[in-house]
């Protein structure tokens, strides 16, 4: 059953793609694959995080305008598997954000807006079979 498992999830193009983010391996990109399924279905990648529940509550009635905590009403393993995948970040472009927003927010804050990037990412690596933004970082590093 595992193998065949491994073998539907490694049949989708962006599973390679997004294992190139760093923190996500084998495993939490195929839960990410299966979980997500069919990207197109997401018109933009702040439609995919709503859906994970990695967004922000939002009430608002006429002019005052209440922002809380994320609103958790979405996929709890995909915003799991997201917020797991910081945790493991050894270095990058991620891990910079969340120290600074760690300094200034708290840890807490700073992984559940270090993993809605994430989410961002594994949108268009999905959607694209490529993350545009790191096969460029990739490129400029010295071999």
């Amino acid at each position: 059953m595992a193998k065949a498992i491994g073998y539907r999830v490694a049949q989708v193009p962006g599973w390679k793609a997004i294992q190139a983010i760093d923190g996500v391996g084998p495993t939490l990109a195929a839960v990410l694959v299966a979980e997500i399924g069919d990207v197109t279905r997401f018109a933009r990648p702040d439609q995919l995080c709503s859906w994970a529940g990695l967004t922000p509550r939002h009430r608002e009635s006429d002019t005052k305008v209440r922002r809380g905590r994320i609103t958790k009403q979405g996929n709890r393993l995909v915003r799991w598997a997201c917020i797991e995948a910081v945790q493991r970040i050894r270095g990058g472009p991620l891990l910079g954000a969340r120290v600074r927003l760690a300094d200034t927010r708290g840890s807490g804050v700073a992984k559940v807006a270090c993993a809605r990037k994430l989410l961002t990412l594994v949108f268009y690596g999905l959607r694209d079979g490529q993350i545009r933004c790191l096969t460029k970082a990739l490129a400029k590093e010295p071999a």
